[in-house]
């Protein structure tokens, strides 16, 4: 497999072929922004501390030694009862003094839910662009709404190298509580298990799936009830707004679809995006004031935006189906997920749109 024969190369040279794809790719992006990117991966690969080390050196934060033990469980959970692709993974510390790892910059038309594509080497095409700099992220973004489009720029805490480097720690998750931690690592080691080059909408839905599911585990394996219930009552309120917003997204595409004058679509565009708001208020009063997505809200809601959530979860429902056929047995429910991954794009695309 490719992802085994890159760990046997030298660092440097898997930098260097990055780099060296870009110029072969030189059609859909430009070598200057491959070239940040390597720079970026490099300042992590190199900023790695080992967490045992860490771990056994006198002069660690009592809180840091907490969160470093925690995400050693973490792994041998995912490895052990989750059956993942865990390796060297997550054994590695980096401090990146930001507050975020990477700033993804979505794009969609004015009057159409669908986000643009960027194809990359490896990964293939995918709904966003990723910058190391936040700056640089803010003015690609700003290009894009001169042409006209709906953009939405958001900070990427965590990320999977698909097997290129070995997944550090990043300073910029360790105030999550640790089931936050653990769904994240989950979620991100999903993508060495199976990944579709290009296919965005069925890589992140099956990472939020097993995410899921690999959480729901992990606290049935946890004795701490009080954090049970805290994170089972978080995981609630996200599926109701997944539910909230990809409502509204439907609403949106049905609005596209109606042959309006401009300036009429653009009122009617301002109105659901008001009742958005508003529907988001009543829901936070049913959750006795809880304000965890006010930040997500202070956003201009456009399609950019919108297509951010329905990517990761649109076909949940269909692995989850997968996952029941399996009887809840993870092998089989990886194998059944990697054979449809390996079929061609139109075949793929019947089979995941078999479950509603």
């Amino acid at each position: 497999m490719l992802s085994i024969c890159l760990k046997t190369l030298p660092i440097t040279v898997k930098a260097l072929i990055l780099v060296g794809l870009s110029v072969l790719l030189i059609s859909c992006e430009t070598v200057s922004y491959y070239t940040q990117a390597a720079r970026g991966q490099m300042a992590i690969v190199f900023g790695r501390q080992d967490i045992q080390r860490l771990l056994e050196s006198g002069d660690l934060p009592n809180d840091l030694r907490e969160k470093f033990s925690a995400v050693l469980d973490i792994r041998d959970f995912a490895a052990e009862e989750l059956l993942l692709p865990v390796g060297d993974n997550y054994q590695t510390y980096v401090d990146l003094e930001r507050e975020h790892v990477v700033w993804n910059v979505f794009a969609a038309p004015e009057f159409s839910t669908e986000a643009v594509n960027w194809c990359y080497p490896i990964a293939g095409c995918v709904a966003y662009r990723g910058y190391f700099s936040e700056a640089a992220a803010r003015k690609f973004a700003v290009e894009w709404e001169r042409r006209g489009f709906d953009v939405y720029t958001g900070g990427v805490d965590a990320y999977s190298t698909l097997g290129w480097f070995e997944d550090s720690l990043l300073s910029t998750v360790l105030s999550r509580p640790d089931y936050q931690l653990a769904a994240l690592i989950f979620h991100e080691l999903a993508h060495q298990l199976a990944y579709v080059p290009g296919d965005t909408t069925f890589n992140e839905s099956f990472a939020t799936t097993l995410e899921r599911e690999g959480l729901r585990r992990w606290l049935l394996d946890s004795d701490q009830a009080a954090t049970n219930a805290i994170a089972r009552r978080s995981r609630e309120r996200q599926q109701q707004f997944v539910e909230l917003v990809t409502s509204y997204r439907d609403k949106f595409d049905s609005l596209y679809q109606e042959k309006l004058p401009a300036q009429e679509m653009r009122e009617r565009k301002q109105a659901l995006q008001q009742q958005l708001r508003a529907d988001y208020e009543i829901s936070k009063r049913q959750w006795g004031g809880d304000d965890g997505y006010d930040s997500w809200f202070s956003n201009p809601l456009n399609n950019a935006q919108l297509s951010t959530v329905s990517s990761y979860n649109d076909l949940v429902p269909f692995f989850m189906e997968v996952l029941a056929q399996a009887d809840g047995d993870l092998e089989a429910f990886y194998a059944e997920v990697q054979r449809i991954a390996v079929l061609n794009p139109k075949r793929r695309d019947l089979i995941v749109q078999s479950v509603d």
